[in-house]
């Protein structure tokens, strides 16, 4: 069976974008299939409009910024950061209709969030915490990768690392560690967990410069995934025995926006495992995870998702192995949130 139009969770948060994308330029970037216009006003309030013209429907990321309006680049219509058109050069009167849809957006550690449902349901307690990010006290190291596949196909590669042997032997892949480990996933309310613990394992790549290579250590990796794709990942390595809060621990964002029904905004961000930042330290984490990401990551997942020649994934009839149940669950439980919210509605 070929797949249909995509259904998608409405009332939760979306990453829009980094928080240090956002400022007096206009970005354009399409969520959910919905072209949306991001901007800073003057007084630092993030706005995100339609990136649509009401009139003949321009896109309004095209034209230019006269202090917190916007101007169509087509017919001059002017609207500020609430949508409303608020200038006609051609008259006094204000056309009827002429509003642009104003979305939520709301800015929590370092990440700029859009609620795309209804906005009378959009509440910040409900934004996934990445506050661990900045536990350092600076900002990670972040970046964000176009993918040609759907986001759930990036949620099956990051809630099952056992991929990390094969993907990503190029970068950080564990030396055969991860088959000797333990895996489990868990699920606590509408949140999911999938955690990976190989006890007793030569020290991970992470912790090199820190502990002696071949040091035995207890190693985890923890994933920690909320609808509809904001996974928070916990890799640690503490000397074998030992306490976890003794080890090095760096934590990941993994946040997978969709764009389309067939692309997605895949956002990441990472830690050190020192804890402190240098320029040559920073360039080097960057140069690793883009290549991890861009050069392994990426063209397997989308290599996968367009060996399916247009079938959708539960009528491809998908083998388990068991430790993808990360995945698969979450799939799950999208499917079961979307329904939940239909019946809502």
């Amino acid at each position: 069976m070929t797949r249909g139009a995509p259904a998608y969770l409405r009332n939760c948060w979306y990453m829009a974008g980094w928080s240090t994308e956002l400022c007096e330029a206009l970005l354009r970037r399409r969520i959910l299939g919905e072209p949306i216009l991001l901007f800073r006003t003057t007084d630092g309030v993030p706005a995100a409009l339609t990136d649509r013209c009401p009139h003949r429907f321009a896109p309004l990321s095209a034209g230019t910024r006269e202090g917190d309006l916007v101007r169509c680049p087509y017919h001059g219509l002017a609207f500020d950061a609430a949508g409303q058109c608020v200038h006609n050069p051609f008259s006094t009167t204000l056309p009827k209709g002429a509003t642009v849809r104003h979305w939520t957006i709301h800015e929590r550690d370092g990440i700029a969030w859009i609620w795309m449902g209804d906005a009378d349901k959009a509440d910040p307690a409900l934004i996934p915490d990445f506050s661990t990010l900045f536990r350092d006290g600076a900002d990670p190291v972040r970046g964000l990768m176009p993918m040609r596949a759907p986001y759930e196909f990036a949620t099956d590669n990051l809630m099952d690392l056992s991929h990390i042997e094969f993907v990503h032997r190029g970068s950080f892949a564990g030396a055969g560690v991860i088959f000797a480990g333990e895996h489990e996933v868990r699920r606590e309310g509408d949140r999911l967990h999938s955690n990976w613990w190989m006890p007793n394992v030569p020290a991970p790549g992470h912790t090199y410069g820190i502990y002696e290579r071949g040091l035995p250590t207890d190693h985890w990796l923890d994933m920690r995934w909320d609808a509809p794709a904001s996974m928070l990942l916990e890799i640690g390595a503490t000397p074998a025995g030992q306490p976890r809060e003794n080890g090095v621990i760096i934590h990941q964002a993994h946040i997978i926006t969709p764009e389309t029904a067939e692309t997605a905004h895949y956002f990441w961000a990472s830690t050190r495992s020192t804890g402190v930042a240098s320029e040559q330290g920073d360039t080097m984490l960057y140069a690793m995870m883009t290549q991890a990401f861009e050069q392994e990551d990426k063209p397997i997942i989308e290599a996968a998702y367009a060996n399916l020649d247009g079938c959708a994934f539960w009528d491809a009839k998908p083998a388990f192995l068991g430790i993808d149940a990360g995945g698969t669950r979450a799939r799950r439980l999208i499917e079961e949130l979307i329904g939940r919210e239909a019946r809502a509605a």
